[in-house]
């Protein structure tokens, strides 16, 4: 494995230097813009196999993209080989249907010591919820940044990430503004304590996850990317690109129902992906 490999995968070809902050904000740009949040193996034929070899072949080889377990994993291997202080934490994504927090943990995410100061990185969220810098490890403090407004809240050693909604304006509807029906503006995403974690904590998880008929995995192929102006997703037949800020605290969201033969070609031109084996959306 060769973090110049790694680089090339990610097309960041700026000279590094310092393990600091500089550095990590735009490696981690590079790889959330060049490593697609996919769960496309599982609806492939393919098992997914949580080791650290696996899974570069698969990312920086194959260019492919893969989950959080998957990306996550990938780039603590870089940052380690950078010379970051850094260790994997374990999270429980919040359940909007279920109005909960998993009570498994169901989520890998990174937090990166610089200078005295913790900040999570976390490549593997995807979709709109995918923060684009790292986050410094404060509570209460609101972090905009492009896709939105980010905060932690702490309580009693249990850390709550949470994201403040924007309304999204979708051309072909005859409503100008559409939210989403749940209540409020913030969007809960995963809480998680600061106790380190190892990848072999996340076996038992990734083989459950993909034999498990519950999960939204197993029901949709997911693919998504963030661009340099939003996202675009693919789940299953369904692609949307979405661009932040459109107007003033308004996202922009363009949604085209895709064919077989258009899903594959979706994943080609926009996504980078070639699949090796059918897809079955």
């Amino acid at each position: 494995m060769n973090i110049q490999e790694y680089f090339a995968r990610i097309s960041y070809n700026d000279c590094h230097k310092d393990a600091d902050l500089q550095n990590l904000t735009v490696i981690f740009q590079h790889h959330i813009q060049a490593i697609p949040f996919e769960n496309l193996s599982m609806h492939c034929g393919e098992t997914i196999e949580l080791d650290l070899q696996s899974t570069y072949n698969k990312i920086v080889k194959k260019k492919r993209g893969g989950w959080c377990l998957e990306s996550n994993h990938l780039l603590f291997w870089a940052l380690q080989e950078l010379g970051y202080d850094i260790c994997i934490l374990g999270g429980h994504s919040y359940e909007p249907a279920e109005r909960a927090y998993t009570a498994e943990i169901n989520h890998i995410l990174l937090k990166v010591v610089i200078k005295g100061n913790s900040y999570i990185v976390d490549a593997g969220f995807g979709g709109a919820y995918q923060a684009w810098q790292p986050l410094m490890l404060i509570s209460g403090k609101d972090q905009p940044q492009i896709p939105g407004i980010f905060r932690f809240i702490e309580d009693n050693g249990t850390w709550y990430f949470e994201k403040v909604k924007r309304k999204h304006y979708i051309p072909e509807q005859s409503v100008p503004f559409t939210d989403t029906p749940e209540l409020g503006n913030i969007r809960k995403i995963y809480t998680f304590t600061l106790e380190p974690r190892h990848i072999n904590d996340f076996q038992e998880l990734n083989a459950y996850l993909q034999v498990s008929p519950d999960t939204i995995l197993q029901k949709k192929s997911i693919c998504s990317l963030q661009t340099t102006e939003g996202l675009y997703a693919l789940v299953g037949w369904t692609f949307t690109e979405m661009k932040y800020n459109y107007m003033e605290d308004v996202d922009l969201v363009q949604i085209t129902t895709l064919t077989d033969e258009e899903v594959e070609k979706t994943l080609k031109n926009k996504f980078n992906i070639v699949l090796e084996n059918k897809l079955v959306p």
